[in-house]
């Protein structure tokens, strides 16, 4: 009776290792065929990191061909974020968006904005009207050297009905992104509507380009850096909290 329980044992065992081998073949397949890497490296819990990439994807579907971050899958993992004791306040967002959906980004950004844990954020491609951290001691933005940060206006495309409501409807999401960005950052209300209204900088559009170090003289970033100062400043922003 003793020999024949040892070698159920033994048969669930083998059964268990051999179940735990095939889910590891398995994942390293799945990682080859998506990422092109066998193992993806996992971080510490208490770091967060949270990519948006391509276009920010709104209310409306965004075409089959263009990236995008929906921003329905971005909020639940903030509000996650927030409420997980583990992550005792590094969030990373990587920012590498061409913009997208403009509510539904002045929605991330100010999400992101409320958090109350120490966050950094990243950006080595950034195309948008907002900034989505604070320049409070909490929340620090980091640009890499060589990013490119295009400011201006606000546009629309498809179909729009010509009306004063229209335009009206314009003027108020303008100042809603200009009232956030100067709110979050060192630029004035007036140096920003000046960039966003140059005429010579930018091919058949309105706006300014900015490059790395530009964006920091500018005051919508805070320093020029990338991926190792990002997370040094996570652990002195943790720190001083």
């Amino acid at each position: 009776m003793i020999m024949a329980d040892k070698n159920i044992e033994k048969n669930l065992v083998s059964e268990e290792t051999t179940k735990n081998e095939e889910e590891k073949s398995n994942v390293e397949a799945q990682n080859i065929k998506e990422l092109g890497v066998l193992n993806v490296a996992s971080g510490d819990d208490s770091i967060q990191i949270l990519p948006i990439i391509g276009q920010i994807e709104g209310h409306n579907m965004g075409s089959p061909q263009t990236k995008v971050t929906k921003y329905e899958h971005v909020i639940p993992q903030l509000v996650a974020m927030e409420r997980d004791e583990k992550v005792k306040g590094f969030i990373l967002v990587i920012l590498n968006t061409v913009g997208g959906d403009v509510e539904a980004g002045l929605a991330i950004a100010e999400m992101i904005n409320s958090l109350s844990k120490p966050t950094v954020s990243f950006s080595y491609w950034w195309r948008a009207l907002y900034r989505s951290a604070t320049g409070n001691f909490l929340k620090l933005f980091i640009i890499s050297p060589s990013a490119t940060m295009i400011v201006h206006p606000i546009r629309m495309n498809g179909l729009v009905i010509g009306v004063p409501q229209t335009f009206d409807y314009f003027r108020k999401m303008q100042e809603r992104i200009i009232e956030f960005i100067t709110r979050t950052s060192k630029i004035t209300a007036e140096k920003l509507r000046e960039m966003m209204s140059e005429t010579d900088e930018l091919l058949n559009d309105m706006g300014t380009i900015l490059i790395g170090k530009q964006a920091v003289d500018c005051g919508i970033i805070d320093e020029v850096g990338g991926i190792s100062q990002a997370l040094h400043k996570l652990n002195e922003l943790i720190d001083k909290k």
